[in-house]
């Protein structure tokens, strides 16, 4: 326990203290239609150190700020993990579940207190707002696009943003979400129809949805991300087990008609994994899920269908068949196959297309979104003369 600025600093270490760490935010944004509470077993899920393998080789914190009269202000985490030392050109961890009230002696020290923690890990930086799990979760500072935020993505205050940068973080990338209706099927740019119907009349491919229960499409799953994703920082190959785990985790939710594979002669190519987004019905769950709260979730999901928001999850073709029509054949396969009368979906979202990845962003616009969001990925040197870099561009269609 420490205090500065008249506010005392409490590390989270019992059950009361990780109960007032969910609480905080419901009472911060009590006033904001368009925050949800996250399910608490989703956040606990990233400080288990037994259910996240990311910190098998790294530590976790989490402290809450409060006032003289025990009012809580403010929650923070940080961590480091394997990756802090081998993915960066300093040993940089990083922070996550920020929150505060609009004062600025309340976000330095928070950010105070996760920067002394870290360096006592030998660490020279850190990046926030993150986790140590995978991105498309908590992740990023919303600047731009205050909407109604999909399931796990990180919604806050637009005065975050001062926070940040008056401490002296320094934007590190932007992470851009991409919006489009499936009502209107006509805005595929013309060059993206003339190589896609060029791709889908060649029999030397093929574009199907997921079966589930094949553990085939575990293994293909395995053999695209490693090959889209290598050349993206902060990224490891995986293992059919954890690729199996992976689309297993998903099944409850999964609807086989929003994930399409691509091959070529056989061998897997390409994929595109969407999911209907059940933050729709999550945030009428108070962050709870109960017995009780677990039958409501699946009726409203299953029998009343609640739910007409579709999240881009995951899209990904091998380094050799990119930028030949192959991300506009999976888009125009789904188009031609899927997008049938009685098709529930209304809107779609593309979550997190890095400003660092400009192709990326080039097929988001071809298949006709515009951004929607922006969040912003921070990054504060501890040496403040030293050079900051923001992340290198990768050409690659991976997201």
């Amino acid at each position: 326990m420490s205090s500065k600025f008249g506010y005392v600093v409490t590390e989270v270490s019992d059950l009361l203290q990780i109960k007032q760490f969910h609480k905080f935010p419901s009472e911060l944004y009590r006033k904001d239609r368009n925050w949800c509470r996250p399910l608490e077993v989703s956040v606990e899920e990233i400080f288990d150190k037994k259910k996240n393998k990311q910190l098998v080789d790294g530590q976790i914190a989490r402290w809450l700020v409060k006032d003289a009269q025990g009012n809580c202000l403010g929650r923070i985490a940080a961590f480091y993990t394997a990756d802090s030392w081998t993915h960066f050109e300093q040993p940089t961890g990083g922070i996550g579940f920020f929150d505060s009230i609009n004062d600025q002696n309340v976000a330095t020290l928070l950010f105070d207190t996760a920067k002394e923690w870290l360096l006592g890990y030998q660490m020279e930086a850190m990046d926030g707002p993150v986790n140590p799990g995978m991105r498309d979760a908590f992740w990023g500072c919303l600047v731009e696009g205050f909407h109604d935020p999909v399931f796990n993505m990180n919604y806050n205050y637009p005065y975050y943003q001062d926070l940040f940068e008056n401490y002296g973080f320094k934007n590190y990338f932007n992470q851009y979400t991409y919006q489009r209706t499936f009502e209107d099927t006509s805005d595929l740019h013309p060059v993206v129809i003339r190589t896609a119907r060029r791709i889908l009349s060649n029999p030397d491919y093929e574009f199907k949805y997921i079966e589930k229960g094949n553990k085939q499409f575990a293994r293909d799953f395995k053999i695209i991300y490693n090959k889209a994703w290598s050349k993206f920082a902060g990224t490891k190959d995986i293992t059919d087990q954890e690729a199996l785990a992976l689309l297993k985790a998903m099944e409850p939710i999964l609807d086989e008609r929003l994930i399409i594979y691509g091959y070529y002669l056989g061998e897997p190519i390409a994929f595109f994994i969407m999911m209907p987004d059940i933050g729709q019905i999550t945030r009428k769950l108070n962050g709870n899920f109960n017995w009780y709260n677990k039958l409501r979730f699946f009726w409203e999901l299953k029998i009343m269908k609640r739910v007409d928001r579709v999240i881009g999850r995951i899209f990904g073709v091998v380094p050799e068949f990119q930028n030949k029509g192959v991300e506009g054949a999976l888009i125009l396969f789904f188009q031609d196959q899927v997008l049938q009368p009685g098709f529930k979906y209304k809107t779609f979202e593309l979550n997190w297309i890095g400003d660092f990845n400009p192709t990326m962003m080039k097929v988001a616009e071809f298949i006709g979104g515009s951004i929607y969001k922006t969040h912003v990925t921070y990054r504060f040197l501890f040496d403040r003369n030293a050079e900051f870099k923001r992340a290198p561009l990768v050409n690659q269609t991976g997201t």
